[in-house]
């Protein structure tokens, strides 16, 4: 059996998407589904019990995603597991995908492929992902992508791991890169911000969740996802046509780190433009 975690704060937008495409060609009790309500004012929680025994609800007072993770896992019940964000569109053959390369051995991490859904993105938006998207790390990384699959003993690991605002980025450098996998038969969709604004916010919560980490677990066995020089010099050289791409790529990044040095450590950043 096949557990997915899905924690859940204020998702009645979109958790029902998420759910229906998990569910479309599942046999009954192929996957054990939990998700996981946090501080919700919202009709989430109803919406995600409207689906039947297929899906468990286990409500939290607490608007925490950490808080969340802890209790689905406290509540799911097999092996693999999967971690979903509620804003991303998986189906049940992707969840097989997944499960699928999770059982190769040595592979104790895997994710998904990621497919941007750029349809009504200002120019700004769709500038800064088509550097991004070629950024090794983000390439081959487990993070950004809102889906994260482990086995048992990919698990253990993850929950030694200090709980942190980035936690895709560190469950992905807890691996050691033969350690994890991009399993390319399971595809997520990913909905980045429609706002210039919504874009900054964003990036304001990876960079102060980046330096978080950094200080919380500075030595992992997947070493560091930062951009440098070197990898957009690199982006450069084989795509001349990208130099005002990087140009703003750059742009935002600095944006980004100075914003997040003035914001409260643990301030989340949300973007809601993706759910609308």
């Amino acid at each position: 059996m096949v557990s997915i975690v899905i924690p859940a704060h204020n998702e009645a937008k979109v958790i029902g998407r998420l759910l229906r495409g998990l569910l479309e060609s599942a046999r009954p009790g192929e996957f054990d589904i939990v998700v996981v309500p946090n501080g919700c004012t919202d009709a989430t929680a109803a919406i995600a019990a409207g689906f039947g025994p297929a899906v468990r609800v286990a409500e939290s007072p607490e608007a925490s995603k950490a808080a969340a993770l802890r209790l689905g896992d406290g509540t799911a019940r097999g092996f693999p597991r999967l971690y979903v964000d509620a804003d991303v569109e998986l189906r049940t053959e992707d969840v097989r995908a997944l499960a699928a390369a999770l059982d190769r051995p040595g592979v104790l991490a895997a994710a998904p492929s990621r497919a941007l859904r750029m349809t009504g993105r200002p120019w700004t938006v769709r500038s800064y992902y088509a550097v991004w998207t070629r950024l090794p790390e983000i390439r081959r990384g487990l993070f950004g992508r809102g889906v994260i699959g482990v086995t048992a003993e990919g698990h253990a690991r993850i929950a030694a791991l200090p709980r942190v605002m980035a936690d895709d980025l560190a469950a992905s450098l807890a691996f050691a890169p033969h350690e994890r996998v991009i399993a390319d038969a399971a595809r997520v969709v990913v909905h980045p911000p429609r706002t210039w604004g919504d874009l900054l916010r964003r990036r304001e919560r990876a960079a102060a969740g980046t330096d978080q980490l950094e200080r919380a677990a500075p030595h992992q066995p997947g070493g560091s996802a930062r951009t440098g020089v070197s990898d957009l010099a690199a982006i450069a050289r084989r795509a001349p046509w990208l130099a005002p791409h990087i140009a703003l790529f750059l742009t935002v990044a600095l944006l980004a780190r100075h914003r997040a040095r003035k914001a409260a450590p643990t301030t989340w950043q949300r973007d809601e433009s993706s759910r609308s």
